[in-house]
């Protein structure tokens, strides 16, 4: 996968039509916007646009509703909010494709901005072709029809970047590839990943935490060819306990893993990667804030659970981070959500924010730990996309990237 792509920098706006792909799948409350960080993190690109000169028509999705019109996976609500960030009027179009949709695309003057309908609406968007001709044709149609509503597009959307959609990447089929860029944040995106996995500074650590080996089982595979420490902690720690014989009580663990927890550390030891896993543990005897907590050893108590890496851990922890030149961090130390199993998560966190190194915060829940803590400011990078950022690390292709124009 060449990195080196066009951006938004690279090509002449004045009097086009842009059309852009933006990830404001937000999460909404009552009709409102309730995390504006997706949004805050276009506007660079979006403003950039406008003052050049274009006009912009953006594109995104919102939750999964299934090619089905759902009143509460509108997109509206995001742009009315976007409106109020940028202090202009956000046009809103109620549907994405059509005849009405692209004359009041062309219609845009410059310095106006249009936002369409939830892609998602439409199956085709996500249809998943895999060798189905008949799928694949209504796909292509669709992103088509898509394409129609621009003569530049740009892809400022990470977070949905290792999708091969209509939007993402198969609108590129039907548009001049020259005028296929990315915006100012998938650009930011590639190159502090791709550093991280290409060249990354030393010593490298990587931070794998989060419930399940299950979803992070080939990025810490894929890691272990590049890193040279891994730490491991939240509920996904119980499994390798469990592979080592260790007594885990009633905490998280996937039995259908734990050989492949076994081989993990196998793998690690002849790489020679410091592989570390929680040396004491917060074990409670119910998921509750309010429960009964006792500070373990590597052996969970029967009727208990672990829910937060222990202290001596979490000072062995921010001892390596502190050392580490590159850091990469996906996925939380235990249930930070309450407050008395969210040590462990922000005594990492401050650890990085204090460390000498290229940061970078990948994953919903690391994102929404760091938040919490305060310090988001003291990362160097904070990925808008978990899933994305965990497949590029794992070195897979991502359509998004791929689709567009090498600089």
């Amino acid at each position: 996968m060449n990195l080196n792509k066009k951006t938004v920098k690279d090509i002449e706006l004045q009097g086009k039509k842009v059309v852009m792909r933006v990830d404001f799948n937000v999460p909404l409350k009552d009709g409102k916007v309730a995390d504006d960080t997706r949004i805050r993190a276009a506007l660079p690109t979006i403003k950039y646009i406008l003052e050049n000169g274009a006009s912009l028509t953006l594109l995104t999705h919102l939750g999964r509703p299934k090619g089905e019109r759902k009143p509460e996976f509108s997109v509206k609500p995001a742009a009315d909010y976007l409106a109020e960030l940028l202090g202009k009027e956000v046009k809103f179009a109620d549907d994405c494709v059509g005849e009405a949709v692209v004359a009041e695309a062309k219609a845009l003057k410059p310095g106006e901005i249009m936002c369409c309908e939830n892609t998602r609406y439409h199956k085709e968007e996500d249809m998943k072709p895999k060798g189905d001709a008949d799928k694949e044709a209504a796909q292509k149609a669709f992103a088509a029809e898509l394409a129609k509503l621009g003569d530049v597009y740009v892809n400022d959307a990470f977070g949905t970047a290792h999708r091969a959609h209509a939007s993402t990447a198969i609108i590129t089929e039907f548009m001049p590839k020259e005028n296929c860029v990315a915006g100012f944040l998938l650009d930011k995106e590639i190159k502090y990943l791709g550093q991280a996995v290409s060249n990354p500074e030393r010593p490298f650590v990587a931070i794998i935490g989060g419930a399940k080996v299950s979803g992070k089982l080939e990025v810490m595979v894929s890691l272990m060819e590049k890193v040279d420490t891994i730490l491991i902690g939240g509920g996904m720690a119980y499994t390798f306990y469990k592979a080592m014989g260790k007594q885990i009580g009633n905490s998280l663990c996937e039995n259908d893993l734990v050989d492949t927890a076994k081989k993990i550390m196998a793998k690690a030891e002849a790489k020679g990667v410091n592989f570390m896993l929680p040396t004491d543990n917060l074990e409670a005897d119910a998921f509750s804030n309010d429960a009964t907590i006792k500070e373990v050893g590597m052996d969970i108590d029967e009727g208990f659970l672990a829910l937060d890496i222990g202290p001596k851990t979490a000072e062995a922890y921010a001892e390596e981070v502190l050392k580490a030149k590159t850091v990469v961090w996906n996925g939380p130390m235990g249930c930070f959500e309450m407050p008395n199993f969210a040590k462990g998560t922000m005594t990492v966190c401050q650890a990085v924010a204090d460390s000498d190194s290229v940061s970078i915060i990948g994953g919903g829940d690391s994102v929404a730990a760091v938040n919490q803590s305060g310090l988001a400011g003291k990362m160097s990078h904070i990925s808008t996309g978990g899933g994305a950022s965990l497949e590029f690390l794992e070195g897979k292709a991502l359509p998004g990237v791929c689709a567009l124009a090498d600089a």
